[in-house]
């Protein structure tokens, strides 16, 4: 799929990367207690004794937790651990009260599983490959260090220690930035579908562990680092080409890599070294006294799957099949999930006031939705969740286009008139005299005035310069102010041309 290369002093280096996604479980409690994890509150506000590690306090598992992973899991066709177990992940560090993480490392609770990525918008079934995924497993997330707070000291804030996190691991499939940045984006777009997580990366509800090595094409695996925390998809991309240069500069020169774990600053594009990568021993993995294995019965697998919403990749090729799109539109409809539930009340909504079909209308409002209306949002800086206007509203305009009412042209008038209003489109076409007019008079009227105005185009014209039908057919609506109707505009223009 990809030929991405590095091209060095000495020859050609490819970059193989893998990517450990942490997505925060979408849950209204930690992991094992009861605390919120509502993101912004003050610090130290979300945390019970059992996240400070109070002695004698005993966890106990969050069920909406572990449906949450086991949903996930059957978005990415994995294998669905029956049997899976916490263990104690042993190490110090002032953000992590316990002295160890419950985790999952020898038996998680999710097996391989695999992802489609494409790397073509406009035709995201002609460059495919698949991403194979090791395993999902769940964790507590730590605390935070604050650093800002003293000038001599640093704070902690456990508001974040015991929430629930997936640790969702990838093989090391990937050869290119472009190929890491579609994984994470699929990857976002299926856990926001599925609601195991907002994929908030901004918040930290979603960060990736970027591993980085470089090797000739075809040779065995060079040695990796690890880049932690990195919070953006186009972060993870830059982490991926600044680290591979820098490994092939350093192997170069004679150096050697060595494997650790790196932070990456985005104000200088450049990964620097945090701390040597400790082997999975060195943390004294054993499996945690306080809590039983986890053993899933069939019917709560079943009904996990039963759960799922229509999938991105399903949910685009019904649009294609069914509804009639392209293959762009329907990719970009589908990529986030509340572009494709927006689309899907415009549509509903549509076909309803046009009594028509929701086939018969697809194309018309997804071309609107993508073009006009995505087009009118940004210039007010806004998206769809910000929108002043909601489908149904959006649905009568529409149907205003849709029976001749108004033209497109006078279409976008009126929408920017919605926006400042929030009046419906109905009613600012009667207010403001809106209405197509199919007045055969007048536009023909208009039309002699023009052609005899532009005596010489008319003889380019018919000249078989026939492009210029569409400078006839512009001033003609221009004469009219934008309200004749063009069918009419171009069936009388054709006969006063002939």
């Amino acid at each position: 799929m990809s030929n991405y290369r590095i091209q060095g002093a000495t020859g050609e280096w490819e970059v193989v990367i893998g990517l450990e996604v942490h997505a925060q479980i979408t849950t209204q409690a930690k992991l094992f207690s009861g605390s919120a994890t509502a993101f912004g509150a003050e610090p130290n506000s979300q945390v019970s004794l059992v996240d400070a590690a109070m002695p004698g306090m005993l966890p106990v598992p969050n069920a909406e937790c572990i449906r949450q992973a086991v949903r996930t899991g059957l978005a990415i066709k994995a294998q669905i651990n029956k049997y899976s177990r916490f263990d104690r992940k042993n190490y110090f560090y002032a953000d992590l009260p316990q002295g160890y993480q419950i985790s999952q490392l020898y038996h998680p609770i999710v097996g391989e599983g695999e992802l489609l990525i494409s790397l073509d918008d406009k035709n995201p079934d002609a460059d495919t490959k698949v991403i194979g995924i090791e395993r999902i497993h769940v964790e507590q997330d730590a605390g935070k260090l604050m650093h800002d707070q003293h000038p001599t000291m640093s704070y902690v804030d456990l508001n974040r220690s015991g929430v629930a996190l997936m640790e969702i691991v990838s093989r090391p499939d990937m050869r290119s930035p472009a190929e890491a940045g579609a994984y994470l984006a699929k990857l976002r777009s299926i856990l926001r579908y599925v609601g195991s997580c907002d994929g908030n990366m901004d918040q930290g509800s979603m960060r990736a562990d970027v591993n980085v090595s470089v090797r000739r094409p075809g040779d065995e695996f060079g040695t990796r680092t690890e880049t932690k925390n990195v919070n953006s998809v186009r972060f993870v991309m830059a982490v991926v080409e600044s680290e591979a240069k820098r490994q092939v500069a350093l192997i170069e020169d004679g150096g050697q890599v060595v494997q650790e774990t790196r932070l990456y600053d985005p104000d200088r594009n450049e990964t620097r070294s945090m701390r040597s990568k400790e082997d999975a021993h060195d943390y004294r993995y054993f499996p945690d006294p306080d809590l039983l294995p986890l053993v899933l019965e069939d019917g709560f697998i079943e009904e996990c799957r039963a759960s799922l919403p229509e999938l991105p990749d399903a949910k685009r090729a019904r649009y294609v099949g069914e509804l009639g799109l392209s293959a762009y539109n329907a990719g970009v409809l589908t990529a986030e999930v509340e572009t494709a539930r927006w689309f899907e009340a415009l549509l509903a909504a549509t076909a309803k006031a046009q009594g028509k079909g929701e086939a018969d209308v697809a194309k018309q409002a997804s071309n609107w939705l993508l073009s006009e209306f995505f087009g009118a949002l940004n210039k007010l800086s806004k998206d769809l969740h910000s929108s002043p206007i909601g489908p149904e509203a959006a649905a009568e305009l529409l149907a205003l286009v849709g029976n001749g009412t108004i033209s497109g042209t006078i279409a976008k008038q009126v929408l920017e008139k919605m926006f400042e209003t929030g009046d419906g489109a109905g009613v600012i076409v009667e207010r403001e005299g809106l209405k197509q007019t199919n007045d055969t008079g007048a536009i023909e009227a208009a039309i002699a005035d023009i052609l005899a105005k532009n005596a010489d185009k008319v003889e380019q014209y018919k000249g078989g310069k026939e492009a210029l039908f569409g400078f006839f057919v512009g001033q003609t609506m221009k004469a009219m102010q934008g309200k004749a109707n063009p069918q009419i505009i171009n069936e009388l223009l054709k006969k006063a041309l002939a």
